[in-house]
């Protein structure tokens, strides 16, 4: 993690299920306006993040954008390269580019791509991207005697990429060659061991110029009843440790096991919105997530504060706007309040 400016940047984070477009929108105007630096944009299996990043744009006047993440088998780098240097000139230098290697679920189910080594993979294309934004040629590989392309477009070597890495092998690969570091469902202190490894790994490649952007931070939800924040917090944390992937897997072996198996043993039959953590498992929300009053919330997120850069605020899908509105000023840099 950087020294500089340590505190009170904020991000807001939306997840792949949250697909109400004019919800969206309305949450990126209110960031915009309260002082949230950037606005995470996913993509999954619904929603071109590209697209809808596009649509906002002209609706705010400041905040940047993030395709928080775009899978690196999802498109070529060259089309990673052309979109991410059109959302650029379209925002005015308000876009980052966030790649990630995504799930087997996803790589294999719907891109039909065989998901191997992904690490590599995800090393190969962002090096391919920076080259590509940087105004160099494509090093061909499938079409070796072809004549190599630039874009045509004017170079943009100060646009952002971030990489979403979580595992020792991909974590590497963001220090080595990103800009920025955007890991999921990892606690504080898992986060301070890491930093300095990555600080590690970053000097060792050479990279001086500019420290790595860390961009983390909790699920979060603000209600005025603290019943209603837990239960609407502890259902996104059963769905990604019931029905999502490796992250059961991940966050156990952060020492969160006996929990971990408690939440899959209270939710047998999985579903988005209705999922359960039992009193025993009451650590899991209290490392990854912050809940209860607006005032419960802006002290739990401020916990966030020094261990990354920019605190991400994860918003979980489906929240009513009420909701949607309570958490967003409740966690946002300023003390901003009121209607919206």
């Amino acid at each position: 993690m950087s020294d500089h400016l340590v505190g009170r940047r904020r991000a807001l984070a939306l997840t792949p299920m949250e697909t109400r477009l004019d919800v969206i929108g309305r949450a990126a105007r209110l960031a915009d306006e309260l002082g949230y630096e950037a606005f995470s944009v996913p993509e999954g299996w619904g929603l071109d993040a590209g697209a809808v990043i596009a649509g906002l744009i002209p609706q705010t006047r400041r905040i940047r954008f993030v395709t928080g993440v775009l899978s690196v088998w999802g498109r070529t780098p060259a089309t990673l390269a052309m979109g991410a240097a059109t959302l650029q000139a379209m925002s005015g230098g308000r876009y980052v580019l966030g790649l990630g290697a995504s799930s087997p679920a996803l790589v294999e189910g719907l891109h039909d791509q065989a998901f191997t080594r992904p690490s590599a993979k995800l090393r190969e294309v962002t090096v391919a991207v920076r080259a590509l934004l940087d105004g160099s040629r494509p090093q061909l590989t499938a079409a070796p005697s072809a004549r190599p392309v630039r874009l045509g477009l004017p170079a943009t070597p100060e646009l952002p990429i971030w990489l979403a890495a979580v595992g020792t092998r991909s974590a590497r690969v963001a220090a080595e060659t990103a800009d920025g570091w955007i890991p999921a469902w990892l606690s504080r202190p898992r986060l301070a061991e890491l930093a300095p490894q990555m600080a590690d790994a970053r000097a060792a490649a050479g990279i001086r110029s500019a420290p790595l952007t860390v961009v983390s931070g909790p699920w979060v939800v603000a209600a005025d009843d603290p019943g209603e924040a837990r239960s609407r917090i502890a259902a996104v944390t059963a769905w990604y440790l019931c029905a999502m992937g490796d992250w059961p897997k991940f966050v156990a072996a952060q020492g969160f096991g006996p929990q971990v198996d408690s939440v899959r043993a209270a939710n047998p039959r999985p579903h988005p919105g209705k999922g359960v953590v039992p009193d025993e498992a009451q650590a899991l929300l209290d490392a990854f997530t912050a809940h209860g009053t607006p005032d419960d919330v802006r002290r739990q997120v401020a916990e966030w504060d020094g261990c990354v850069d920019i605190v991400s605020i994860g918003l979980p899908p489906g929240l009513p706007w009420e909701l949607l509105e309570a958490t967003i000023r409740a966690a946002a840099p300023s003390t901003a309040s009121g209607p919206g």
